[in-house]
């Protein structure tokens, strides 16, 4: 089995994080930041917004069970890819929606995925989405790492990932880890 990664952006990383760690064929996510410009970011430089960076889980997942076509499509679910460098009250370029591809392959599925979207009217506004090569990738602080795991109870997280967990599980209950 070969191991693949993703590396993707849809606002706050708790909440992405918290989902693929659910999802059948991921086998480890790591929350972070990519697309800036400053090594060895800080999550207060980031949130300062000071860096360029992202925030982004990167998802190592095996593509016999879960394919990146299918990584794209739970991506899509859980964050609104039409409000540029924001979700919900988290605003800030750090919040950006954005796809970073490891692979040409990844380029033109991602490409293929937000035109299939655009044509079917999923969402009333444009789709914002950046779809940029990955540089360099960063993992965030210790404490960032199973955040909603570790603090499910933190008000945050059951107010903003709670329910994004509960809509994912929902739609993919089949997909779920055993």
């Amino acid at each position: 089995m070969a191991t693949e990664m993703a590396t993707l952006a849809g606002g706050c990383f708790w909440c992405l994080e918290a989902v693929y760690q659910q999802l059948g064929g991921v086998e480890k996510v790591v929350s972070g930041y990519a697309g800036g410009h400053v090594a060895n970011p800080s999550y207060q430089a980031v949130c300062n917004g000071t860096t360029g960076h992202a925030e982004v889980v990167q998802i190592a997942y095996d593509p016999d069970v879960v394919t990146y076509g299918d990584l794209l499509d739970v991506f899509f679910t859980i964050h609104d890819p039409t409000t540029l460098n924001r979700q919900g009250n988290d605003i800030g370029t750090q919040y950006r929606s954005a796809i970073y591809y490891h692979s040409p392959e990844q380029q033109q599925i991602a490409e293929q995925k937000i035109k299939t979207l655009a044509s079917e009217g999923v969402w009333d506004n444009p789709i914002v989405t950046e779809i940029t090569p990955l540089d360099t990738f960063y993992p965030a602080e210790d404490y960032h790492q199973n955040y909603f795991v570790n603090n499910p109870n933190q008000g945050y997280c059951r107010v903003i990932v709670a329910p994004k967990v509960a809509k994912f599980r929902q739609k993919y209950l089949a997909r779920l880890k055993a």
